[in-house]
């Protein structure tokens, strides 16, 4: 009997890194997403990662870093083999949404995310005056990005309304990256 001619699976894991302010919501919408439940967070201090099956043998690992003033600057450190990033905007939250801009804008000018592609995910849009999709857009200047795909996301990590949607957004996103 011959060999089969049968070349071995190497299916690569994306690497997904999720970003934004302190209280966004990054470590609810993780947990959310892995557990399917609503868990008690608290600020995260470094990161969290997470290895989610996002569809049948579809696997991301999720690195949640935390948001606070003093961890930022060492956001860069996790740019590297990005192949997507989501950022989370906490929609309610009117007076940080310039930080918010500018800490969206620095990491994606870093040189490890060069055309790497992205979801901003406006959290909190259960919540009373929580700013729409389309205000996000254009406060966060999402327009000049047009160098990557991209995509923006109205959702709720308490309610979990949305986050399959993001998913599968993020998994779209995660395709045009790919070799075809």
């Amino acid at each position: 009997m011959g060999a089969q001619n049968s070349k071995p699976v190497h299916k690569k894991q994306s690497r997904v890194v999720m970003m934004g302010l302190d209280f966004s919501g990054k470590s609810t919408i993780l947990y959310k997403l892995k557990l399917n439940q609503t868990v008690e967070t608290f600020p995260t201090v470094g990161f969290n990662v997470e290895s989610l099956e996002v569809a049948k043998n579809v696997f991301i690992t999720v690195w949640d870093v935390g948001g606070q003033d003093k961890l930022r600057p060492n956001w860069k450190e996790y740019l590297e083999d990005t192949d997507a990033l989501i950022y989370v905007v906490d929609s309610s939250d009117k007076s940080r949404i310039p930080d918010a801009t500018a800490e969206l804008l620095s990491v994606l000018n870093n040189i490890n995310m060069s055309g790497v592609p992205f979801l901003v995910l406006a959290n909190k849009q259960d919540v009373p005056d929580a700013m729409s999709t389309k205000e996000l857009e254009n406060v966060l200047k999402l327009e000049n990005y047009d160098d990557r795909p991209w995509e923006i996301q109205g959702c709720s990590a308490y309610s979990g309304e949305g986050l399959m949607e993001a998913v599968n957004t993020l998994l779209r996103l995660l395709k045009t990256t790919r070799d075809p």
